[in-house]
């Protein structure tokens, strides 16, 4: 619980003075090769959500409460030239939780990496089978 609740302490330092500080709780990673070796556990994805910088992901997955489990969001370094551009990513799941309760949790992650030339990115989440446009 403790981890938990830095977690939530230091997500709360926004600043406004756009020198990239954010209230999200992660960072994306960019990574083709994590992209494609990187944990797959599985997962569903229920909702996503843009504020600001910050990708918001609603996603559940059978354990005891998600306490032990590892999630990255993670890039796979490859820009679509389309308008918008693309950029495609997966929801990485790490879990070693052996019950049978569904949980469902909520993070946001720092996605402001991820910009590229323009003022919009098309995201594609593999694992969501869907996409959301990026504004910034």
């Amino acid at each position: 619980m403790a981890l938990v609740l830095s977690l939530s302490i230091s997500a709360c330092s926004k600043n406004d003075d756009d020198n990239n500080v954010t209230d999200c709780e992660l960072t994306t990673l960019i990574s083709s090769e994590a992209y494609e070796d990187a944990p797959s556990d599985f997962l569903t994805i229920n909702s996503l959500e843009i504020n600001d910088n910050c990708l918001k992901i609603n996603f559940s997955s059978g354990g005891c409460n998600g306490n032990t489990w590892e999630i990255k969001l993670i890039d796979s370094e490859e820009i679509s030239e389309s308008l918008p551009a693309q950029r495609n990513l997966r929801l990485s799941l790490k879990n070693e939780e052996l019950c049978y309760a569904y949980v469902t949790k909520e993070l946001t992650f720092d996605i402001s990496n991820l910009r590229v030339n323009g003022n919009q990115v098309q995201l594609n989440i593999t694992n969501f089978g869907g996409t959301i446009l990026y504004e910034y």
